[in-house]
């Protein structure tokens, strides 16, 4: 029997503008939570060993709308003269995906530190978007110089600089070192958030948001306190075990849910994707690649990664998108990216997002 061409969309994977030929991705065997049978028809999810739970048919979640974050460097510089005459180094960075997306119009919060260095002093400048609060250090250097450290914004002026100079340096440079504070933010929640706490209080990304473990329900099965299509940061997940349930048991019971919710979401989009672009599959399933999203195969198989349950729903559509154009184009030719953008109109931010996320962040199970 002929093996079956099959097409896979790999972590960090780069991609190409919409419209652009590329080359296709590498042709590799499929990963395993379960053998895909040869025949059926129908949109059915085989779940794995791992407690995927076989989808049902829920309403069609409606995707809210994307939010972009920016991976933070600590450490990197501008200067500036005391007139505010230099640029700062480099170009800002372009969004990327943050497990807990700000909006753009959204504050980063700069809270004063528990301690400050030797000689420094907290100050807070209002600036057109928001209150910037930075470390302020003086110095013999002979120009202002912005960084960003593990505590925010640090300033270092000359002594013969005026406080009144410093504050409008800062209020020139607000719309960087905004761009800065947001990068830092959002890096310092991804870290976060890759080292799950396995105990109450520890904190989950689902569907682009933070939910928060709880133990002790006193329901038979795990449950979300809130909407489970519509999550909002701090929902209590409850899950049905012990109050001194260790570490193991809390990760295992937080796994099982979320691949059951993967499966329910995830047939629930790929229902409405088939139904507003016609096509068919034969079979869907959940797969824990370490190294792709999805795949498709030419006969109508398709897996999809059970960890995009992580991220907000724009990123999974675009990923259900791209797997359901493969049974039209099975390349990444710029006939396979306008099919990409028939099935999901202005899916390129959301492409863009997921090929700058580092798999990292990602919770370890």
């Amino acid at each position: 029997m002929a093996r079956n061409n099959q097409l896979e969309l790999l972590f960090n994977a780069p991609a190409p503008d919409a419209g652009d030929a590329a080359e296709p991705l590498p042709v590799a065997a499929a990963p395993s939570l379960g053998q895909v049978p040869d025949s059926g028809a129908g949109l059915d999810a085989i779940p794995g060993p791992a407690g995927a739970a076989s989808p049902a048919a829920p309403a069609t979640p409606a995707a809210p709308p994307l939010a972009a974050g920016t991976p933070g460097i600590p450490g990197e510089r501008a200067e500036t003269s005391p007139a505010g005459t230099a640029a700062p180094k480099g170009g800002g960075p372009g969004p990327g995906f943050s497990l807990a997306p700000s909006s753009p119009l959204l504050q980063v919060p700069t809270p004063c530190p528990p301690t400050l260095p030797d000689g420094a002093r907290w100050r807070v400048v209002q600036a057109p978007q928001q209150a910037i609060g930075f470390i302020l250090q003086r110095s013999r250097r002979r120009s202002i110089g912005f960084v960003i450290t593990d505590d925010g914004l640090r300033v270092t002026a000359p002594n013969w600089v005026t406080l009144k100079q410093i504050d409008e340096a800062v209020l020139e440079k607000s719309r960087w070192i905004v761009t800065k504070l947001r990068a830092w933010h959002d890096r310092k929640e991804q870290l976060a958030l890759s080292q799950t706490r396995w105990q109450p209080g520890g904190a989950l990304p689902y569907l682009g948001k933070r939910i928060v473990i709880a133990l002790g329900s006193h329901d038979r099965h795990a449950a979300l306190a809130g909407d489970a299509d519509q999550p909002a940061d701090g929902d209590l997940l409850r899950l049905a075990l012990p109050a001194d349930a260790d570490g193991p048991r809390i990760r295992d019971a937080a796994q099982a849910w979320l691949q059951q919710r993967a499966g329910v979401w995830f047939g629930a989009r790929l229902g409405h994707f088939l139904q507003v672009s016609g096509l068919k599959i034969k079979r869907w399933r959940l797969s824990s690649a370490a190294t792709r999203w999805g795949s498709c195969t030419s006969d109508g198989h398709i897996m999809l990664n059970w960890r995009l349950i992580h991220f907000s729903p724009a990123i999974i559509d675009y990923v259900i998108a791209h797997e359901l154009a493969h049974l039209r184009e099975m390349n990444h030719s710029s006939n396979f990216w306008a099919e990409v953008g028939h099935i999901l109109p202005d899916y390129e931010q959301a492409r863009d997002i997921l090929r700058r996320h580092d798999p990292a962040s990602l919770p370890t199970f």
